[in-house]
Formats: structure tokens, C-alpha cells, sequence
């Protein structure tokens, strides 16, 4: 929301100060819009990207599901000797499965970050082209600006001083 009022702010004190030069009316400042993550989805790469990630996430979960099959087994056969134990040993093994459960909760948290560093990196290239992209057609267009309108951010966006880039976006995207 903060980058949109930034970008406006700069529209207007464009057009404002434009206009004020002699008296002469100022061009009308042109910009383009559209959904940055219809045009990031559209691209031929995400999807598999997407699957990449989508494997490793299921890989972090059949570990989780493993480690945590392995501590309930360590914890049933605690519970089933904890009578039988002398306190020394009821004491290391209750410290035993409270060390593991701590290592599966970090395991959990590690993986969680992993996936989501991996996505990250995984749609950098595509975040970059598809920028390039815009910028592209953004100067061929004579643009000042592309909004994209992802969130609501616009709710109107005036056809006739706007320009809707969505489709030529998702066709060079698609054609490289």
C-alpha cells in the first residue's frame, strides 16, 4: 500500500508540476497496470517451480511423520517400563525423549524456513524477468509507471489514462 501512495504521490506531482509551465496543458502522463501474480503464475517456469517445491515440502513431511513415529514409539515403551524403571534411569530416559522432542520441534521449524527459502530462490530468475518485462513494455509504451493491481490495491483505474498489460505481459512471457 506504502509503494502505491509513493507511486501516485510521484504521478500527481508530475502531472501538477507539468502543468504549471506556461500555461501550456501538460501530456498526459500514461501508466500501465496489472496483476503481478496472474502474469508470475501465467509464466511456463512456475509451475515447475512449483512442483519442485511441492516435492520438497512432501520429503520434509514423510521425515516429520518419521520422527515423529520414532519418538511416539520411544514414548510407548517408556510409558510401559516407567514403573520397572530405577529412578536414574526413569530420570535419563524422561530427559532422553524431552531432548528428542525439542530436536523434532526445531527439525519442524528448520524445515518450515528451508521450504519457504527455497521458494524464495526458486522464483528470484522469475521475478526478475518478468520485471524486465514490464520495464520493457513499460518504455515502448511511453509508461511512467506500472501499478500493479494484486490485493485490491486499485479498486478503479480509469481505461483511457491506463493501460492494461496483462495480456501482452503473459504473451512475451510466454514466447521467450
Amino acid at each position: 500500500m506504502r509503494q502505491l501512495l509513493i507511486c501516485l504521490f510521484a504521478l500527481l506531482s508530475l502531472t501538477v508540476g507539468a502543468q504549471t509551465v506556461d500555461s501550456i496543458p501538460a501530456p498526459a502522463i500514461r501508466f500501465g497496470y496489472l496483476s503481478y501474480d496472474a502474469a508470475l503464475t501465467a509464466m511456463p517456469q512456475y509451475a515447475i517451480e512449483q512442483q519442485k517445491i511441492k516435492n520438497l515440502r512432501e520429503a520434509y513431511n514423510k521425515e516429520v511423520e518419521r520422527v515423529e513415529s520414532e519418538f511416539n514409539q520411544k514414548y510407548e515403551a517408556f510409558l510401559e517400563g516407567q514403573r520397572d524403571f530405577p529412578r536414574t534411569i526413569l530420570l535419563k530416559r524422561q530427559t532422553e525423549l524431552q531432548q528428542l522432542m525439542q530436536r523434532n520441534i526445531e527439525f519442524k521449524a528448520q524445515g518450515r524456513q528451508d521450504i519457504l527459502d527455497a521458494e524464495t530462490e526458486a522464483l528470484k530468475p522469475l521475478k526478475i524477468r518478468l520485471n524486465e518485462t514490464l520495464a520493457t513494455l513499460a518504455r515502448k509504451y511511453g509508461l511512467a509507471l506500472v501499478i500493479n493491481t494484486d490485493g485490491n490495491a486499485c479498486p478503479f483505474i480509469e481505461p483511457t489514462l491506463g493501460m492494461n498489460l496483462q495480456d501482452e505481459v503473459t504473451t512475451v512471457l510466454n514466447k521467450k
